[in-house]
């Protein structure tokens, strides 16, 4: 399948993408990233991988989706970086687990918890799943330029949204519980789905990648009586993101 002049999921073929890409997981969010870029260009839909290329100083940017979960996230960095790609931002949603952490904040990944199966196909379950220095290193530049209330550390990387959010009601909730637990007590930021397959398939095939998620809310203040209204509005960490992006670009330029 590496050989095909079309990546099998995405259907995209050599010089349709950049070098940098998008990582977004939501395919109607695809388009709307794009317009903040120059030239954008819809490339095609194949089930949950939209694609957009674009421009930013001149160089060739792409968005793509990757929907739920690290499965089909795994395959977007694959073929992607068939067709030359090398430089992932996923830009994202989480909830928050730390207290510091509030909705409306962004949170940039330095590392993922693997709870998720993806990344075990790629790596034994003792490597660390840890975003590339250099693109963390331009996200948090990025936030700063922003102004925007960022955070770095650790998020945790799971595959079933309701046993975050409904534990209890599965049969090994007792496991859910104190895993949850130990996260809370390890100062994890947030969590969310992807980041941990992303961050070990990047390290596998040897490209870099970076994380950066917008905090729809933490349940940790629900779970404290107080209120936890989502705030869905992702516009910060997309720029965030963007941002990271130009300044990479600008680096590889003058390296």
């Amino acid at each position: 399948m590496q050989d095909q002049d079309v990546a099998f999921h995405l259907k995209c073929a050599r010089g349709d993408v950049g070098r940098y890409c998008l990582l977004p997981g939501d395919p109607g969010r695809c388009e709307m990233i794009a317009s903040k870029m120059d030239e954008p260009r819809f490339v095609g839909q194949n089930r949950e991988f939209c694609v957009w290329t674009c421009r930013l100083l001149g160089q060739k940017v792409s968005v793509c989706s990757t929907g739920i979960g690290g499965p089909s996230a795994a395959i977007a960095v694959e073929e992607l970086a068939q067709l030359g790609a090398d430089t992932f931002v996923r830009v994202g949603t989480c909830g928050g687990i730390s207290r510091d952490v509030r909705g409306g904040d962004v949170v940039i990944a330095t590392a993922a918890v693997r709870q998720e199966g993806t990344s075990r196909e790629y790596a034994p379950i003792e490597y660390p799943a840890a975003a590339d220095f250099t693109v963390t290193s331009a996200l948090v530049c990025a936030a700063k330029e922003q102004k925007v209330k960022w955070h770095t550390g650790v998020v945790q990387s799971k595959d079933s949204f309701y046993g975050q959010h409904s534990p209890e009601r599965s049969p090994v909730g007792y496991e859910l519980l104190n895993r949850w637990d130990s996260w809370k007590r390890l100062g994890v930021k947030a969590s969310e789905m992807e980041a941990a397959a992303i961050f070990t398939v990047s390290a596998a095939i040897g490209v870099r990648a970076g994380t950066v998620l917008h905090v729809l809310w933490n349940q940790e203040y629900e779970a404290a009586g107080s209120d936890r209204a989502a705030i869905g509005d992702t516009s910060l960490a997309i720029e965030v993101a963007i941002g990271a992006i130009k300044r990479l670009i600008s680096q590889d330029l003058s390296a």
